[in-house]
């Protein structure tokens, strides 16, 4: 399989809208991600937009995608700055500068092709390229009935921290915390 990894632009907003309803409407979304697909296809244009501006900048955000040679967007992740004092994903805050991957998802036609692994390259690099602020650490979060995501996630070098969280709405699901830090990488 023949693919590029690219970084959303500005004018990508209705592709990255497509890949992320297209996740949503995959059997594990309900494991894998704490936006439903009712609530993404209420959000407006506007929303859209604003997102992909914000992945173009690149400053605090980065959206990263796998394209097929034909121009179809095979998966996807996204990569957030958390900042010590900003209030993070699950409500705790960041204790030191780190990126928050989220939104993992990959078509399942292009499923074990190394896609997954390329993505996650690319959020790393741009991770520890970052000079300010300095990430320490990379992490993300999988549900603990998802041992699939989380195989895929060790196998690019994240290890759990020993942290979870209860997921909200539902309860009395955990999300486990896994990360890389810098010192690893």
């Amino acid at each position: 399989m023949i693919y590029t990894i690219k970084t959303v632009r500005h004018e990508d907003w209705r592709k990255a809208k497509e890949i992320r309803l297209a996740a949503l409407r995959d059997p594990i979304a309900h494991l894998a991600f704490l936006e439903t697909l009712e609530q993404a296809v209420a959000r407006p244009d506007d929303v859209w937009q604003g997102r992909a501006e914000a992945s173009a900048e690149g400053t605090s955000l980065r959206q990263f995608v796998a394209e097929g040679q034909g121009g179809e967007w095979l998966g996807t992740m996204t990569a957030r700055v958390e900042l010590p004092g900003d209030e993070t994903v699950f409500g705790e805050a960041a204790k030191a500068p780190q990126t928050h991957v989220v939104g993992v998802f990959v078509q399942p036609a292009a499923r074990g092709a190394g896609l997954a692994e390329q993505l996650f390259s690319a959020a790393l690099q741009w991770s520890w390229s970052l000079e300010e602020p300095r990430i320490e650490r990379v992490r993300l979060h999988v549900h603990e009935d998802n041992p699939r995501a989380e195989a895929l996630y060790r196998k690019v070098g994240f290890e759990r921290t020993g942290h979870t969280v209860l997921v909200p709405g539902d309860t009395p699901f955990h999300e486990i915390e896994l990360d890389i830090p810098r010192s690893r990488s």
